[in-house]
């Protein structure tokens, strides 16, 4: 009630109908809007990352797998970069639960309508659970690659092979050596 009445107060100080912009007011208000000789940039960015950033805890490496590691099991997913290289992902191919992996070793695939791409265990160890949402919506993986659209989670046998991964800056700057 008492919003409703302070609303009431504050809408009596505005004109019942607003004022139309003459067509010269509207056109100059365009043009400040959209210059056609203002420089635009295109990013590799997408609206996607920017929602769902990656943890500053993820271990990454150079075929685009993350590893993010809580009580000796580590979840595993690929960087923002490579959903984006592979544009609408339709197909997830995971392993079992129960198969061991070797660091490295290629476990799984994604396929999108533009290409398919081979998955690497970032390290050594079981898979313990995948992410079953995948087979029904695959798409996840594009909205959400470092949240939802993870892919498996595994034991860590040998946690030292963390060292041998990248941080987010390193990842970041392996990247841009990439697009040069």
């Amino acid at each position: 009630m008492a919003m409703r009445a302070a609303l009431r107060c504050l809408s009596a100080n505005f004109p019942r109908t607003l004022p139309q912009l003459s067509t010269a007011a509207q056109v100059s208000a365009t043009r400040l809007l959209w210059r056609s000789d203002s420089p635009r940039t295109l990013s590799t960015t997408s609206a996607l990352s920017t929602v769902d950033q990656p943890d500053r805890a993820l271990k990454l490496t150079d075929k685009h797998e993350w590893v993010k590691v809580e009580g000796g099991i580590g979840t595993v997913g690929i960087s923002n970069y490579a959903q984006e290289a592979l544009g609408d992902v339709v197909y997830c191919g995971l392993p079992e639960v129960g198969q061991r992996l070797e660091q490295m070793e290629e476990f799984g695939a994604l396929e999108s309508v533009k290409a398919a791409s081979e998955l690497y265990s970032p390290l050594t160890g079981e898979v313990t659970e995948i992410n079953t949402e995948l087979a029904e919506n695959p798409g996840l993986v594009n909205k959400a690659c470092y949240a939802e659209g993870w892919l498996i989670k595994m034991t860590i046998e040998k946690p030292e092979e963390l060292d041998s991964l990248m941080d987010q800056a390193a990842y970041d700057k392996f990247i841009k050596s990439l697009e040069e």
